[in-house]
């Protein structure tokens, strides 16, 4: 992990990177909840091969989650005494800071102005936000 140029007096608290094993288990909680999806769909239409959802579901859900892995678990956002930077460099003020709560296995972050922010496939997304939440106090 590398750290982003930091302004003059700017400490680094803590950096936060996807976790792979984080990764698989939601994209096997999406291929099961795609599954269940599908087959009620192709049965509510009449489909006798109905059993055909749960391959798609699971063959869509895999592919695209070896497609992007590396892309994904690969993103670290830095945490400084003054701001949250993204892996794009973008920054967020801690005082613009109105929310950080946790969606699955995301800690997200809520703006003043309503922007929003993921920092996806955290292995304690409670513990990133309470960090977060800890430095903006």
């Amino acid at each position: 992990m590398s750290i982003p140029d930091l302004n003059p007096g700017e400490d680094m608290v803590a950096q936060f990177t996807g976790n792979m094993s984080t990764y698989i288990k939601e994209h096997v909680m999406l291929a099961a909840i795609g599954s269940v999806i599908a087959v009620a769909v192709l049965m509510a239409l009449g489909n006798d091969h109905a059993w055909t959802g749960i391959v798609g579901a699971v063959a869509a859900i895999g592919v695209r989650g070896v497609y992007v892995a590396s892309e994904q678990v690969g993103m670290t956002w830095t945490l400084t005494d003054r701001r949250v930077i993204s892996p794009a460099g973008v920054t967020i003020a801690l005082s613009d800071i109105e929310q950080v709560r946790t969606i699955f296995s995301a800690a997200q972050i809520v703006t003043r102005s309503g922007d929003k922010y993921m920092l996806k496939y955290q292995s304690d997304p409670k513990a990133t936000a309470t960090r977060i939440e800890g430095t903006k106090r």
